[in-house]
């Protein structure tokens, strides 16, 4: 359930002008966006690799979950309790806060924010280190790169305006939210590895449609508090795509553990 969540502050798609200087300060505007984006996935790798370290035992526990696989006390209460709800939601949760509340919060305070989210991520995908192994991880995490790297500099080039397909990917992403919630009943792999598809193809257009956007928020005449919250807020945006884009290649292409 962690899929999906996209911001919605005031700014993330207000679309109206149609090109932006490419200037010194547009470029340390978008340097700044991924570097938030870049810090956040990092953190999202390191708290999801420490709570696997944390999760799994070394040695027989009565807690197995595969052939070889055991959890200790610490992973049976956040992977098997009524706990691993409040783990799956807590994104959720996260970004939703977000979203009401970056207008009225300070730009250190969102920055902060947005990296207890990234942590808050970690936590809630670490469950894919137990199920896929980190070689097949380790390849999608770098298919993804190398994808959402050409789609983003193409949204960045591109003189075209991506508006009317970015309506379009938004108008599918609610749909694929609602076919998602029905296969929680479903419980079709099927029908999921055919939403891992469109995953992947709605949030490669968005990544290109979502750079071309936060290269429009820039305006050279906004202080330091509203171009970092929209530096922030921009950094959500791609790495929501970059994560959803993960998720759902891992699904695809993940080779499961023993």
């Amino acid at each position: 359930m962690t899929n999906f969540d996209r911001n919605a502050a005031p700014w993330s798609r207000g679309y109206a002008r149609t090109g932006a200087d490419v200037d010194q300060g547009l470029r340390a505007f978008m340097l700044g966006v991924y570097n938030h984006m870049t810090i956040g996935l990092a953190l999202t790798g390191l708290f999801a690799l420490g709570v696997n370290m944390l999760a799994v035992s070394a040695l027989p526990t009565q807690y197995q979950i595969g052939s070889h696989i055991y959890l200790t006390s610490f992973g049976a209460a956040i992977y098997m309790s009524p706990l691993r709800w409040v783990v799956m939601f807590a994104p959720l949760a996260f970004v939703l806060f977000f979203s009401f509340k970056i207008n009225s919060m300070r730009a250190s305070s969102a920055r902060n924010l947005f990296y207890a989210y990234a942590a808050v991520m970690g936590v809630s995908i670490s469950s894919i280190l137990l199920i896929y192994t980190g070689a097949s991880i380790a390849r999608a995490f770098f298919i993804t790169a190398a994808t959402f790297g050409a789609l983003s500099l193409y949204g960045y080039t591109t003189k075209r305006s991506l508006s009317a397909m970015g309506s379009f990917l938004i108008m599918g992403l609610f749909g694929l939210i609602i076919a998602s919630l029905v296969n929680l009943f479903m419980q079709s792999s099927a029908f999921q590895m055919g939403l891992s598809i469109l995953t992947v193809l709605i949030f490669a257009g968005l990544t290109a449609y979502d750079t071309q956007a936060i290269k429009q928020m820039y305006l050279e005449s906004d202080g330091y508090e509203i171009a970092t919250k929209k530096s922030i807020n921009g950094a959500l945006m791609l790495y929501l795509d970059f994560i959803n884009i993960f998720m759902s290649l891992v699904q695809l292409t993940g080779q499961r553990n023993d």
